[in-house]
């Protein structure tokens, strides 16, 4: 390995996620390595460096490794046609969300700042002394997923998917998408295999063909980013969300495939696309 050899920089707390792209790294010839504490490591700075991990620690040695972190607008979601996400999603502030009297669910866009759940009502959501109003939130109609996925989405086109949940439950299968887009039956791709059947593959893979073409038209993603959509109880394929490949679980996603897409989503600054420059994370500095 040379010293221009990328590196790959993983939490401390590293998951399987992160272990399975520190694998895929290294067949790649690239380099991988954990980091030991929540700072940039001396040894990698000024580094061709990429980062997986959560946005904690993206934030802590973001900006002493020149990283430009892609992630989806906050209000993303809020910008599809109703036909995609299958519900009324509005953004807004955590301030005016108290102010809810029924049921809805609420999520901070981004950050994991709370649960994001069904609240009964405004009253049950984090009060001033725990957040700020101000805080950006987006709230949604209830609509509960029978069944879950998860795509990896680099340059408009879906490169690896997962199953992730069943009726609110982890349920995790991969989405042979290779396998889909060869015409192969479901015989030959997932059911016996433990993975998705080919017929329920291609639906998924079809509606987030819809998604991204959405996206193109008025609802713009960064080049690499993650997409979950989920297939309703009353059987419709909606949204669920979207969020940064460099902060988000693969699951049973080809970790290989996956790295290509959190290479692009958590990598130099100064290796950004000029169309990725929206979506660049804010990062703080952090004084130590």
């Amino acid at each position: 390995m040379t010293a221009d050899t990328p590196v790959l920089l993983l939490a401390p707390r590293i998951n399987e996620t992160g272990l399975q792209l520190r694998t895929a790294a290294g067949r790649r010839g690239l380099r991988a390595c954990v980091a030991t504490s929540w700072q940039a490591p001396r040894e990698l700075l000024g580094e061709r460096v990429h980062v997986y991990g959560g946005p904690l620690f993206g934030d802590a040695v973001g900006r002493d490794l020149g990283l430009g972190l892609l992630e989806p607008s906050a209000d993303w979601l809020t910008r599809l046609p109703p036909a995609l996400t299958g519900r009324r999603v509005v953004s807004t502030t955590l301030a005016e969300a108290r102010r809810l009297g029924r049921p809805a669910f609420v999520k901070p866009p981004a950050d994991k700042l709370f649960a994001a759940r069904v609240y009964p009502d405004g009253g049950a959501l984090p009060g001033p002394d725990v957040l700020d109003g101000d805080t950006p939130v987006l709230v949604s109609e209830v609509v509960r997923f029978g069944v879950e996925y998860r795509l990896f989405v680099l340059d408009g086109e879906v490169r690896a998917g997962s199953r992730y949940a069943v009726d609110g439950e982890l349920s995790v299968a991969p989405l042979e998408t290779a396998c889909v887009a060869a015409g192969q039956g479901a015989g030959e791709a997932g059911g016996d295999a433990g993975g998705v059947p080919a017929g329920e593959a291609a639906e998924v893979l079809a509606f987030t063909r819809d998604v991204l073409a959405a996206t193109a038209a008025g609802a713009p993603l960064p080049s690499a980013s993650v997409v979950d959509v989920g297939r309703t109880e009353k059987g419709r394929w909606a949204v669920v969300e979207a969020n940064a490949a460099w902060a988000s679980g693969g699951y049973a996603a080809d970790p290989a495939a996956v790295l290509d897409v959190v290479l692009r989503s958590g990598g130099p600054a100064a290796r950004l696309l000029t169309t990725d420059r929206p979506f660049l994370r804010e990062l703080p500095e952090v004084v130590r």
